[in-house]
């Protein structure tokens, strides 16, 4: 008897099961119909709970789908494609955007050239993606915490980070924050929100998820984390982790792409073959996404608005893409004309750059004076080769801060190796620059 109310049981309970698969299939948007016309029953199982059963085996290609379209407001002359899309902001902000993606473009060219120079070690410029920093940081708080990769100093720009401050952490004096123990344009700045730089690659993308993670557990939270990262950075396994935490740990993060179509020589169409990074969002990981012209400031600035909007609202992340061109080289050492046209170049360089696209759109509102332009351009000129001549002849850190500031307190081994140096130097001080490290 025991047995047979078992099977009763569990008869009954199949039963129903499958009137519930039907009531929700019944009650669903989302129920797909089969060929005859009869709602198609939907799956129970946990790891595909929405999806529909088929009795029509079909392979599901890329080319089924539609690529994420690009958001955009401005057109390469600098027009309007819609006045509903006006972000509406006043010339004092435009000319702030304006005038601080040409600083940003104009230390880059003095910057790159001392390192051409020998007189610094490492640079990389920002030329095609200034938009990306300018209309993005310009969307965001103060409070907002930034975690960058080393392509996003116009966001430090915005924030207030001074000349002095980029040309001192290039030279790595005593007057750098980071106390010349990064490479060059490793910035960081705990005053602006800005979590200073590091070198490998995607490292900072599971951090920032952490971090929106510590947010959301804040009460009353009112701010996000931005991650910004390269689509070759992408292809690292830490950005894979990093989408999937955020998506099932629900963090208030944006997951800043720039696209901009070369992960150093490698060609997008080399890193990956689905669509960009956006196509990983809403199907790969489950998260929200929004994909604009990385070259319009004011695209950029309306969807970071929106975007920042839901991740706080939602308490959920959203994949950001912006699609842009690395106009310079990836670093001084790379040379891009191997990999790339001149004549490519140029043209992104012109019609297509994103400081052409809104001086036009300036232009276009009276806002523009050339001789001002002029003006401030040989002003920034001036301020950042003064600068250069004071932060070369400044001392260095002492050398022995090399052994401090990631333990509180020193462990043996450290102060062993510290001893070491220290008598290894005392008797071969004729060789090492010691002149040019305080003491």
């Amino acid at each position: 008897m025991s047995f047979l109310r078992k099977s009763v049981k569990l008869l009954n309970a199949a039963s129903a099961a499958r009137q519930n698969v039907k009531m929700l299939c019944a009650g669903s948007a989302q129920c797909n119909y089969s060929s005859s016309g009869q709602a198609a029953e939907i799956s129970p199982f946990p790891g595909a709970r929405d999806a529909p059963f088929i009795n029509n085996l079909k392979l599901m290609m890329p080319e089924d789908y539609a690529p994420i379209p690009i958001y955009r407001v401005l057109d390469r002359d600098g027009y309007l494609l819609s006045e509903q899309e006006d972000p509406q902001l006043s010339q004092e902000v435009v000319e702030k955007m304006f005038r601080d993606m040409v600083q940003l473009a104009t230390m880059d060219k003095i910057l790159y050239e001392s390192q051409r120079q020998g007189r610094i070690s490492f640079y990389m410029t920002n030329s095609g993606e200034e938009a990306s920093h300018i209309g993005s940081a310009a969307a965001l708080e103060m409070r907002d915490l930034i975690y960058g990769q080393y392509r996003e100093a116009g966001v430090l720009v915005w924030r207030g980070f001074r000349i002095d401050q980029f040309v001192d952490q290039c030279y790595g004096n005593d007057d750098d924050m980071g106390r010349g123990k990064q490479m060059p344009v490793h910035y960081g700045s705990k005053e602006l929100n800005f979590v200073t730089i590091s070198s490998p690659l995607s490292t900072q993308i599971p951090q920032a998820v952490g971090a929106a993670y510590a947010l959301k557990m804040k009460p009353n939270n009112d701010a996000c984390v931005v991650c910004y990262f390269g689509e070759g950075a992408a292809s690292e396994g830490d950005a894979h982790a990093a989408f999937n935490f955020a998506a099932t740990l629900e963090c208030p993060v944006i997951l800043f792409c720039r696209n901009n179509g070369f992960a150093i020589s490698t060609p997008s169409n080399e890193q990956y073959r689905g669509d960009g990074i956006a196509g990983r969002g809403p199907m790969g990981y489950g998260i929200a996404t929004i994909r604009v012209d990385g070259t319009d400031v004011f695209a950029v600035y309306n969807a970071i608005k929106k975007a920042r909007e839901y991740v706080l609202r939602e308490n959920k992340p959203i994949v950001f893409e912006t699609m842009a061109y690395r106009v310079g080289h990836h670093s001084t050492s790379d040379d891009s004309t191997a990999y790339r046209s001149a004549e490519e170049i140029e043209v992104w360089n012109t019609v297509e750059h994103p400081i052409s696209k809104l001086k036009s759109y300036m232009v276009h509102k009276g806002w523009f004076n050339e001789q001002q332009e002029k003006e401030f351009v040989s002003g920034v000129r001036k301020q950042v080769l003064k600068q250069i001549s004071i932060s070369e002849k400044k001392l260095k850190p002492n050398w022995r801060e090399m052994f401090e500031g990631v333990y509180d307190q020193m462990p043996e081994h450290l102060q062993q190796q510290q001893r070491e140096l220290e008598q290894h130097i005392e008797s071969h001080k004729q060789f090492y620059p010691l002149k040019s490290f305080k003491q």
